[in-house]
């Protein structure tokens, strides 16, 4: 082996240990709070969260009745959605909204401009991966560290060709 790669060797000996040691580093219960709310701002940036959250287990419908009369981009979309607050224990943020399709089919505008249900179209989420730090014992068995764990949450609903199969 030549000097540059037992050099090499050594610097990726030495770098080993302290690379792993950070990525799991320790923490106290107490701390976990803080602690994930500033890697999430420094690594991880979460999306604002809309307004207009409901309650999970609220009542929800299509609302062809209220279709021409909404403003906002999510009651007035050919998919329209609602937002619910979801919760995952033992993860930071431990609190998120997720968007929640209201109809099946889509919502077209038929003879004279009276919105209709049809099902030509598929109401269908629009997802994106994020970022979630969940909170595991380290091997002390008393201290925390917060692991980076990448989650699929819908953000939106849109129209979609039903899925034929051949």
């Amino acid at each position: 082996m030549d000097a540059m790669a037992q050099t090499l060797a050594v610097l990726l000996l030495l770098m080993g240990p302290v690379r792993t040691s950070n990525l799991s580093r320790c923490y106290e219960e107490w701390e976990l709070s803080k602690v994930a709310g500033r890697k999430l701002a420094s690594h991880y940036p979460q999306p604002p969260e809309p307004r207009g959250v409901v309650a999970h287990d609220s009542p929800s419908a299509c609302p062809l009745d209220l279709y021409m009369h909404h403003w906002n981009l999510e009651d007035r979309s050919l998919s329209p959605w609602r937002y619910v607050w979801r919760t995952m224990k033992d993860h930071y943020p431990s609190t998120y909204v997720e968007a929640q399709c209201l109809c099946s089919g889509c919502i077209m505008i038929k003879n004279k401009g009276t919105p209709e249900l049809s099902h030509d179209y598929n109401s269908v989420p629009v997802n994106q991966t994020r970022v979630f730090l969940k909170r595991e014992r380290c091997s002390d068995g008393h201290k925390y560290y917060l692991k980076p764990i990448s989650a699929v949450v819908m953000v939106g609903c849109t129209c979609a060709r039903p899925r034929i199969s051949v």
